[in-house]
């Protein structure tokens, strides 16, 4: 290894500390202590080491299922189906075979029915995979309210032992929605790359997101600042996702890498919450995390892009946009006459400076389908995965690169190209004389920036 070499090394290693994306693991201090209360105030003194001291995570709320070993998640009210019938997101043992039943509250009677279970293909082979546990509403009951699942059959005096998810989306919406765009992260864990964090969220605000959904294992302190910011600005909301009390996690997308009970910190079941969740509360959803930009090409927001995607393709698809690799191992100046932006004063706030990372790896057109993220219409769909929908109503399209792409910003590892390979990427830049004065203002606000700055 030459001295030119090494150096690059370092700079990656660096790179990988700095970003902290959810599956960079650095080696990290794990402080056992209570969570953050909501709001710190900008004044408390900052921890020397708040930026990359990772607080213990809140216990994701999950009912286990007496006599098996599936875990309950969340319950929607299904009005899309032939007969009405109320979806529970469940996490299940894929091998484990067992008869379930379902008991309703419906006004005042409790009704049984029988439950179908239907476990998603995308488990990438760990022993536990997501699953939708449907359970038909019987005649007579208009509006169940609560549902409680148990092996069959449900005896009566087991009736008052069983605990019960209330039964969301109790009303079909088509036309008028609290919001418009909707983000869901999943999940953030061991997080401390707090300055690509405001940096995302204020990207995503100028691009139409009006609300972002956290499906949070851990993070630091300042990371908790931050979220408390935005939860307060009505922006995030926060759902706490930490599965270590249930479920041995692994850490990465295979068994092979990181061996565990269900693949990827429970990825796939918080993204398919977080679809139902916001079924009827938002117009579109976005599934993608932190160090993603859907970004588009000809217009300048997301509310300009989807008619135009509308126009040509149809609407209520499912839009999957192109990934452009930005390795953060690069650090190079925008050709003459375009310039960096002066941003020193970030120089002490934990994370990566996305605006520094302008240049993309070429795209391989056969490799396009890796990686690549998806905005969709969420009634238009009825069960997803990381990198695509598995059961939409119409297929999903793949947008031209030429109306929007998607640039995932993350350390690559030993560099795969050389940097006269690397293609320049001006579009993030064409956003900063907004993000600048955006960012400091989060940062002020939340104490991580000096109010003299």
């Amino acid at each position: 290894m030459n001295l030119q070499q090494l150096l690059q090394f370092i700079r990656m290693v660096n790179l990988q500390f700095r970003s902290n994306r959810f599956d960079g693991m650095p080696q990290i201090q794990v402080l056992i202590s209570s969570e953050l209360k909501p709001s710190v105030p900008p004044t408390e003194p900052q921890s020397p080491t708040a930026g990359r001291t990772v607080l213990k995570g809140q216990p994701a709320r999950l009912l286990r299922v007496k006599g098996s070993r599936t875990l309950l998640i969340s319950a929607y009210l299904e009005h899309r189906t032939t007969k009405k019938e109320v979806r529970v997101i469940a996490i299940k043992l894929r091998r484990e075979k067992v008869v379930l039943q379902c008991l309703l509250r419906c006004q005042d009677q409790q009704l049984v029915s029988e439950a179908a279970i239907r476990i998603h293909r995308d488990h990438f082979r760990f022993p536990y995979g997501t699953a939708d546990v449907l359970c038909p509403v019987p005649s007579g009951c208009e509006a169940p309210t609560h549902v409680a699942i148990a092996p069959a059959p449900i005896k009566d005096q087991e009736k008052s032992e069983l605990e019960f998810l209330e039964i969301k989306n109790q009303k079909a919406l088509n036309n008028s929605f609290p919001h418009n765009f909707t983000c869901c992260f999943s999940a953030m864990y061991n997080f401390t790359n707090v300055l690509q964090l405001v940096q995302s969220l204020e990207m995503l605000q100028f691009l139409g997101v009006n609300r972002v959904v956290v499906y949070k294992t851990n993070c630091s302190a300042d990371v908790q600042r931050v979220l408390d910011h935005y939860s307060e600005k009505g922006l995030v909301e926060v759902i706490p996702w930490s599965l270590s009390k249930y479920l041995n996690v692994s850490r990465k997308a295979s068994p092979q890498q990181s061996p565990g009970d269900i693949h990827y910190f429970g990825q796939i079941p918080a993204l398919n919450d977080c679809l139902y969740r916001f079924m009827y509360r938002s117009r579109y959803v976005a599934l993608h995390d932190p160090d993603e930009l859907i970004l588009p090409q000809t217009v300048g927001s997301w509310m300009e892009l989807l008619p135009l995607l509308k126009k040509k393709y149809g609407a209520d698809r499912c839009y999957t946009f192109e990934n452009n690799w930005i390795p953060m191992e690069f650090e190079l100046p925008p050709p003459k006459p375009n310039a960096l932006p002066a941003v020193d004063q970030w120089q002490n706030v934990s994370g990566v400076n996305i605006l520094a990372h302008l240049y993309r790896e070429p795209f391989i057109p056969r490799r396009r389908q890796h990686n690549a993220k998806i905005i969709v219409n969420p009634r238009a769909v009825f069960a997803t995965s990381v990198h695509g929908v598995l059961q939409p109503q119409k297929s999903c399209i793949w947008v031209d690169r030429k109306l929007a792409r998607m640039y995932h910003i993350k350390p690559r590892g030993p560099p795969k190209h050389k940097e006269k390979q690397l293609i320049y990427e001006g579009r993030l830049l064409g956003y900063s004389s907004h993000l600048i004065p955006a960012v400091n203002a989060v940062l002020k606000q939340t104490g991580l920036l000096p109010e003299a700055t």
